[in-house]
């Protein structure tokens, strides 16, 4: 591989188009990748001539002609649904509520992307994320952070990564607000530079209702809606139809407002309470990942994010075993959320993070 080579993932967006004109400005041989994740081809890596109707995809092949790099497109379908779209619908259906921009970053970006860009003799896959990665040589190892735009700092979808994954990785817009990168788009004259942000699940046409309906309606069933004294109060949609914190869209009248607390997969329920009974001060999460530190086997005070837009909060942290904590908040937070991720952070370091597991409704703490 060519240590100087570095391949671009490009979706068509303003980020990831000067992702790779900062590259290519720093002397980098850059080339661009994009998944193609939409439609019936097999998988294989092949060089873009048109054809493809993706918008994302030909957005992306105008952007590689301006800035004059080659341009190529990853077939990634039966992946992405077999990776994303099955563990979407599963964890819905078990009663979690999931996040399926981390698990795309984890199984295509970062690791199909990663081994397209080795097929193309890259040494170097970037992308448009907000985020830092440094060397610490005193450690050995490399070390996730933060962007310095604290508005778009998108570690929290990448706590994720292993070291191996950081040693071939670059985030070139970490160290940019996004304020900076929509300027140099407009400088250098690139048609995507006032391209709005996506907001919205990439394969969601409607909403995650519709979608669920479409793809596994045998598998949706009614229940009861039940309250926290165990009372049946109403039926329920199916319980992929709602996820904790919930308030709208219940269909119960109680002359108060209702919110679901908890999901019993197993009974196939819904709890509802008041909104005093969303606040909990202790979960365990899995599926641990220690990015920036080894695994400790000792509890640490960390601050501690439960979902992508919530302020960090201080916790301690227990080491269960290999892949479980326990996290302990010092104050009850509302709406912690099974099936969401939780990353630990000490200042602008990511430690690593893992999936919430089981909500503790007691609320002891050391």
């Amino acid at each position: 591989m060519n240590k100087n080579k570095v391949a671009v993932a490009m979706s068509g967006g303003v980020d990831s188009s000067v992702c790779a004109y900062l590259l290519k400005e720093q002397g980098y041989e850059v080339i661009g990748i994009t998944m193609q994740i939409f439609d019936d081809a097999p998988r294989k890596v092949e060089a873009k001539e048109g054809g493809c109707s993706s918008e994302a995809v030909q957005d992306a092949r105008l952007v590689a002609e301006k800035l004059g790099i080659p341009h190529y497109v990853v077939n990634l379908k039966h992946c992405f649904n077999e990776k994303v779209i099955k563990y979407f619908a599963n964890e819905y259906l078990s009663g979690k509520t999931p996040n399926p921009c981390i698990v795309c970053n984890k199984y295509l970006k970062f690791t199909e992307l990663l081994k397209a860009a080795f097929e193309l003799g890259a040494f170097y896959l970037a992308t448009g994320h907000y985020a830092r990665v440094e060397y610490d040589d005193t450690l050995s190892r490399y070390i996730l952070k933060k962007s310095v735009d604290s508005d778009k700092d998108q570690s929290y979808v990448l706590y994720g990564l292993t070291q191996r994954q950081l040693e071939h990785v670059l985030f070139p817009l970490g160290n940019y607000t996004k304020k900076e990168i929509r300027q140099i788009a407009q400088k250098i004259g690139l048609s995507v530079s006032d391209k709005p942000d996506s907001q919205e699940i990439c394969f969601i046409d409607t909403n995650y209702r519709d979608f669920l309906y479409k793809k596994v309606p045998d598998k949706i069933k009614e229940g009861p809606f039940i309250d926290i004294n165990g009372k049946v109060i109403g039926r329920h949609k199916g319980i992929s139809f709602y996820t904790i914190g919930q308030r709208k869209g219940l269909g119960i009248s109680a002359g108060k407002p209702l919110y679901v607390v908890d999901i019993d997969a197993r009974n196939n329920a819904v709890i509802l309470g008041d909104e005093k009974d969303l606040y909990i001060k202790e979960f365990t999460a899995h599926q641990i990942n220690w990015v920036s530190i080894d695994a400790p086997y000792e509890k640490f005070s960390a601050n501690v994010k439960i979902r992508y837009n919530f302020a960090e909060k201080p916790a301690k942290i227990i080491p269960l075993d290999s892949d479980t904590v326990k996290v302990i908040f010092e104050n009850p937070q509302k709406a912690v959320t099974p099936g969401q991720s939780v990353v630990f952070y000490n200042g602008d370091k990511v430690l690593g993070g893992g999936v919430i597991k089981r909500r503790c409704l007691s609320e002891k703490s050391f």
